[in-house]
């Protein structure tokens, strides 16, 4: 089942967990997808990195997010059908059909691209006033200032949730993000820090259980609510479910948009036309921008896929039990999908065929939120922010694996405009000279 190429991957396997990969782990994702498949020795753990084997896995019924299908997280020594090690953050996105639809069902009206785009105005003038900030203070770092409370402020307005406390609903969601890193798969043990995120868990679980006691008695119109006042199969839903359905939205609903708006905002200094084009013509520009640079810097790096039954993949026997370790990042630089793949072209015809946001049934829900919120964010950056550049040379990294991103961007700028502004500034000729996009 492993040839010498695939010995060979099996090592660089906890490479990927090492920080002194993060920079730049796309080089260990090649070597894992030239040999493909990889299987880790001593546990039912398989890896794959190619575009077709990740697509297939992910369009596959047969592929459970529900870790009660995992031999992994069985404890040792007990029998197939003995209950799994209890999963951090048991949502329904940790849940198959139907369960999963039914609750996923009742959170989607509030991410539709609809309702999405009827949020713009709130996440421009959000935008604006983290800017004015910023220039207030006269330093700007792209993460702290911009990346991170964007996507968390926008996303506890949509649940009803006290914005006041962004640093504190961050801080612990960001310790919960931590739980996806593959350690169990590749290592055999639980990703560093459980404790933390034992607590950090608990304390978010309590603040939403008290949110929904409040929301009982004096509802509004907000997710909580909607919630409260929902019912499966004539059955309101249980306090349990509630409370991490709440706190699901709330990490996915930010956490992933940080890292996109983080990564690109480092991605785009190198490519100052790109930013020159979003300042022109935003309107043409931003999305095919954000596309971009969800295939090459994906928020996501990686998921996993537990095998209900027996497959197959591409022509690899997957049996019964078996995790799937699917490497997004890698699937998205597969040459046999795209061309020249560690290339930016922000005018790639293909680059919404990328993995980032998954397909199938747990495809992600706050896609077109984290769109939405990417390319505002970017249009403004380059509208506003002027001759901006990395003022401490290279990043440091989050601690993350899956997560990927930079910890903080400290920038130096020539000015940071005023939000006066204009977002839709007229149309003029485009010019991809250096000089004339840094102005």
């Amino acid at each position: 089942m492993r040839d010498e190429a695939g010995q060979d991957a099996v090592v660089v396997l906890p490479h990927i967990l090492d920080p002194r990969s993060r920079p730049d782990p796309y080089p260990l994702y090649e070597e894992v997808r030239a040999a493909e498949p990889v299987w880790v020795p001593g546990r039912p753990v398989v890896v794959f990195a190619s575009h077709e084997a990740c697509e297939a896995v992910l369009r596959d019924p047969r592929a459970s997010n529900d870790r009660h299908h995992a031999l992994l997280h069985r404890p040792p020594g007990t029998a197939g059908g003995a209950a799994p090690v209890p999963a951090e953050l048991p949502s329904f996105l940790f849940m198959d059909p139907p369960r999963h639809s039914a609750l996923r069902r009742l959170a989607a009206p509030g991410f539709t691209p609809r309702a999405v785009r009827r949020l713009a105005p709130m996440i421009r003038e959000l935008t604006d006033d983290l800017l004015d900030e910023a220039a207030a203070r006269g330093h700007l770092d792209g993460v702290a200032d911009l990346a991170s409370p964007l996507p968390v402020t926008v996303i506890c307005r949509v649940l009803g949730i006290d914005t006041g406390e962004r640093e504190w609903y961050r801080t612990r969601s960001s310790l919960l993000g931590q739980a996806v890193d593959p350690y169990l798969a590749f290592l055999g043990v639980p990703a560093p820090g459980l404790a933390e995120r034992r607590r950090a868990e608990a304390e978010l679980t309590e603040f939403f259980g008290r949110l929904a006691a409040e929301r009982r008695v004096e509802p509004r119109d907000d997710m909580v609510s909607r919630l409260l006042a929902a019912e499966i199969d004539g059955e309101p839903l249980t306090d349990e479910e509630i409370v991490t359905t709440c706190r699901l939205l709330l990490n996915a609903g930010h956490e992933t948009t940080v890292s996109l708006i983080a990564n690109g905002l480092l991605t785009l200094l190198d490519h100052p036309g790109t930013l020159a084009a979003l300042r022109d013509d935003p309107v043409a520009t931003a999305p095919a921008v954000v596309e971009e640079l969800l295939r090459l810097q994906p928020p996501l790096q990686l998921v996993h896929r537990h095998a209900r039954e027996d497959m197959e993949v591409r022509g690899t026997p997957v049996p019964r039990g078996t995790t799937m370790v699917l490497l997004l990042a890698g699937a998205n630089r597969d040459s046999a999908a795209f061309g020249c793949p560690h290339r930016f072209d922000a005018e790639r015809a293909d680059a919404s065929r990328h993995l980032s946001f998954g397909l199938g049934t747990h495809y992600c829900l706050g896609a077109p939120l984290g769109r939405l919120e990417a390319e505002l964010a970017f249009t403004r950056f380059a509208q506003r922010v002027v001759g901006p550049e990395l003022a401490d040379g290279p990043p440091h990294y989050r601690p993350h694996v899956v997560l990927r991103g930079p910890a903080s961007l400290p920038l130096r700028t020539r000015a940071i405009l005023d939000r006066a502004t204009p977002w839709a500034p007229p149309r003029r000729e485009r010019s991809d000279q250096p000089g004339t996009a840094a102005r």
